[in-house]
Order: structure tokens, then sequence, then C-alpha cells
């Protein structure tokens, strides 16, 4: 015979707790955490509503951002250069007067770019001080 009571009183209530949504101590990669502050940054945005979103508490995400500021978080690697095709040809190296120029400062070296430069150098001499750096 199975006795099942049902009165409060004589202990026949439990607690049942549900826990939904993630886990504690998740480890968020530091993509995830870019894309974090990065919704944060967005005019408008609302951190407390982003957190929520993210389901993150607010402090985490100001701290976060926070450590982005400060340069904590992955060191960024060696940022590709993109030079788009000219039309003329790369006859000098130097840039005449009043035309502008980029200036790269790469591992205690200076090199300076002219407008007409030719890509396949450019990326063979920034090549080559990468290399020489290591």
């Amino acid at each position: 015979m199975v006795d099942i009571n049902d009165d409060a009183k004589a202990g026949g209530y439990r607690r049942l707790e549900v826990l939904t949504g993630p886990g504690r101590r998740r480890k968020w990669s530091d993509d995830d955490k870019a894309k974090v502050v990065a919704e944060t940054l967005e005019p408008g945005a609302v951190v407390a509503e982003v957190a929520r979103r993210w389901q993150i508490c607010p402090q985490q995400v100001f701290t976060w951002r926070r450590e982005m500021r400060a340069g904590i978080g992955e060191p960024l690697d060696f940022v590709p250069v993109v030079v788009e095709a000219t039309s003329k040809p790369a006859d000098a190296c130097t840039p005449a007067r009043g035309t502008p120029a980029i200036e790269v400062k790469l591992a205690g070296a200076v090199l300076r770019v002219a407008p007409d430069t030719d890509e396949a150098l450019l990326t063979t001499v920034l090549r080559a001080i990468r290399a020489s750096a290591a």
C-alpha cells in the first residue's frame, strides 16, 4: 500500500527548483567578448539590455569594456596591407612635394610609402621587415 500525504504540515510538499539559462563560470572567447562590447558601443545601446540579451551581468560587460580600452585583451597580430589597384605605373619611390604619403613604423623601422608604390613591392618589403623583427 502506498501512503500519499498531501498535508503541508506533515511534510508532504517538497520544494523543487528549476534552473534555466546558462550554467555558472562560462568561458567566453575573445570574439564573443568583442561582439558584446561592440553591441554596447553602438549609438543608443544600453549596457543592461545588451547584458540581459547575452545573459551576463552588466558588471561583467563593463569589465570587458574596461579591459578592451586598456588593451588587456588578446594582442593584435600583423595587419595585412590592402592596396587598391592604380592605373598609373610606379616610377618613383619618393612622393612629390605636397603629395600625401603613408608612414609605417614597424619593428623599429620607418617606411614611407608613396601613393604610386607597387603593391607587390610593398608587400615584399613589409614581410621582410616583419621577418627581421622575429
